[in-house]
């Protein structure tokens, strides 16, 4: 072997070495978060490890280095790093790719620290995005590179337009504003910093004991074993996956946990109900999730595995609900939710709930009926009332809570395309231990976690998504509520409302509010609504829907300006296009049928019923913003 060839893999292992958490930390941020944070951990390691080049014989082989100039680590970082970043861009498009052999993790899931608001919010914008992009933010901030520095190593790294990725980096990066680079440094985004959720250590070695004591019984013995027959002879070492089913191993978080812990979600819900002791029962729940047998419906809200366990869950509730015996697990990044009515086979529901917090961890539906439905709150939950969003003004109505945390029976939204004649909503209020008199509203979609409203007002704009606890914030919810009902089984998280801008109408025709709804699911990928809301008879008058997308991060805190229009008829008969931005658009421009333009965000001009137009608005920036469509 070459021995400079050999001198160069060497100084490539040396920058490895000394810069590994720096590197998996990018190749973590360039992963598809389709992955799952327990494989892009893995994947993270896996790929940085494969970055190291292998020597060359006789000139280079493939992945080989190249000769160096001199011992300067810097420049086998800047090799080692393409090679990740090549390696991490892989994935792209591709997340059922298997996992390198090295690093394996046997018995346990390992997640990085869970963040704060800002740090989800940045995740999910990041979610939406190729990742090229999130390779250009990686390079901005976790590297220091300026745009030409970057613009190199994506070409290096092959991008095919690396330009594109740039715009769509800034696009995010301005919408996160100068904490970006912080975000990105916390713990949310560091791979090389994880929780881990062990097995029981004790049995495990017991069992590695017993194995190899079985291996050298069987080997001893083979002959012996084959006369005695069959079933003498096989061995009865536990399982992985017997050891998910064993209920004795049932994680069982401790009752006052939740009020002594920094991460406030369902991995602090103590277990609850009178059959919590039960080992029949969770045996029975655990071996249905294991192996559904034939006749059991399964129900699994959109982007959720229906998977077995593959590690004992957490064990939330075990009681009866209304006749029927339910099971509630948590895994880590699903619930689970067996019920086991009588003479009727079990139900299954899986939900997605991984990074969820004080709000979205708040309560999940225990029972559901014809009409109704329950609550199991979580434990920091100190009162509840109901209300209703189409009544802003009405007060709310105080609900009696059981010992064990279910609540009476919540009436239902309405469904789909039936009469939206009220909304009933639930109001939490957060224990004093953790929070300061916290109050947030959750409403039920169909799945099993409930949804979490939030409002955001118009100019001044605030940072983020709020509490719907005022009047303001009521009454735009009143007039958005019946619009929930096309979430139904989509996944949501989240829906917030943001009333973007006010515009006076023409002909002395009052103010009317624009209003984008967004929706966040579990999976990352939003959706939204643009509300055009003209002055209204009742509290409760629906808007008018001016357009929708979905798959985007537009409305959110890391989105661009919106814009959205409609056609609008006076009290004289006359028709208008009117058409309105966020904060952000400096003017309006329309195209097609009618031709118009002028600064500011709003924009009202005479146009027929039903005119064709394409509407534009220009951002401050110099770009441009198309209308929200139908």
């Amino acid at each position: 072997m070459d021995e400079r060839t050999r001198a160069d893999v060497e100084r490539a292992e040396a920058a490895i070495v000394e810069h590994y958490p720096r590197l998996v930390r990018l190749g973590y941020l360039v992963l598809p978060p389709s992955m799952g944070r327990h494989r892009r951990v893995l994947a993270a390691h896996g790929l940085v490890q494969r970055a190291l080049p292998r020597a060359g014989r006789r000139g280079r082989e493939r992945g080989a280095l190249p000769a160096q100039r001199g011992p300067e680590t810097a420049s086998s970082y800047e090799l080692v790093r393409l090679r990740t970043l090549r390696l991490a861009l892989a994935y792209e498009n591709r997340p059922a790719r298997p996992l390198p052999a090295l690093p394996f993790v046997w018995g346990l899931r390992l997640f990085p620290r869970a963040g704060g608001a800002d740090e989800l919010a940045l995740d999910q914008a990041l979610s939406a995005v190729p990742a090229p992009v999130r390779a250009a933010v990686g390079l901005w901030h976790l590297e220091g590179l300026d745009g030409d520095a970057a613009r190199a190593v994506l070409v290096a790294a092959g991008v095919g337009d690396p330009d594109a990725a740039q715009r769509a980096a800034d696009r995010l990066d301005r919408a996160a504003g100068a904490g970006a680079a912080a975000l990105l440094d916390s713990g949310e985004f560091d791979p090389c910093t994880v929780q881990t959720r062990p097995t029981d250590l004790l049995r495990r070695r017991q069992r590695v004991r017993a194995s190899a004591a079985l291996v050298a019984v069987v080997a001893a013995g083979t002959a012996v074993a084959g006369v005695a027959g069959g079933d003498d002879a096989r061995p009865r070492h536990e399982t992985v996956a017997q050891q998910a089913l064993d209920p004795a191993r049932l994680l069982r978080t401790p009752n006052e946990q939740w009020a002594d812990t920094s991460r406030v979600d369902f991995t602090a819900w103590p277990p609850r109900g009178r059959q919590a002791g039960d080992r029949e029962l969770l045996g029975r729940a655990l071996r249905v999730w294991a192996a559904p047998p034939a006749g059991t419906r399964i129900t699994a809200s959109a982007g959720t595995s229906t998977r077995p366990p593959d590690q004992p869950p957490r064990l939330l509730y075990a009681g009866l609900i209304d006749n029927v015996m339910v099971v509630v697990f948590h895994d880590g990044d699903r619930l689970v939710r067996y019920a086991e009515p009588v003479d009727t086979t079990p139900t299954l529901h899986f939900a997605r709930v991984d990074n969820a917090d004080l709000t979205t961890g708040g309560a999940l539906v225990i029972g559901r009926g014809n009409g109704w439905m329950r609550y199991l709150l979580a434990p920091w939950v100190s009162d509840i009332a109901v209300l209703d969003l189409l009544a802003p003004d009405a007060p709310g109505r105080g609900l009696h809570l059981a010992p064990d945390g279910v609540t009476d029976r919540i009436p239902t939204p309405p469904a789909d395309g039936g009469d939206c004649g009220s909304w009933p909503v639930a109001r939490l209020r957060s224990s004093t231990r953790i929070a300061e008199d916290r109050s947030f509203l959750l409403t039920d979609l169909g799945d099993l976690a409930p949804v979490h409203l939030t409002s955001r007002p118009a100019l001044p704009a605030a940072t983020g998504p709020g509490e719907v606890t005022d009047a303001p914030a009521l009454r735009s919810w009143a007039r958005t509520a019946c619009s929930l009902r096309s979430l139904r089984g989509a996944g949501a998280r989240s829906v917030n409302n943001w009333a973007y801008a006010e515009q006076r109408l023409p002909e002395e025709g009052g103010s009317a509010t624009w209003v984008c709804t967004r929706a966040d699911t579990w999976r990352g990928p939003g959706r939204i609504t643009v509300q055009f809301q003209p002055p209204a008879a009742r509290p409760a008058d629906p808007g008018r829907i001016a357009g929708r997308a979905a798959g985007t991060a537009a409305c959110g805190r890391f989105g661009r300006p919106v814009v959205g229009d409609v056609h609008w008829q006076a009290k004289s008969g006359k028709w208008y296009l009117l058409a309105a931005g966020s904060r952000g658009v400096g003017g309006i421009d329309v195209t097609g049928g009618v031709r118009a333009g002028g600064n500011g965000a709003t924009l009202a001009v005479p146009a027929p019923q039903g005119a064709a137009a394409e509407v534009t608005g220009r951002s401050a920036d110099g770009g441009s913003v198309r209308a929200v469509r139908p």
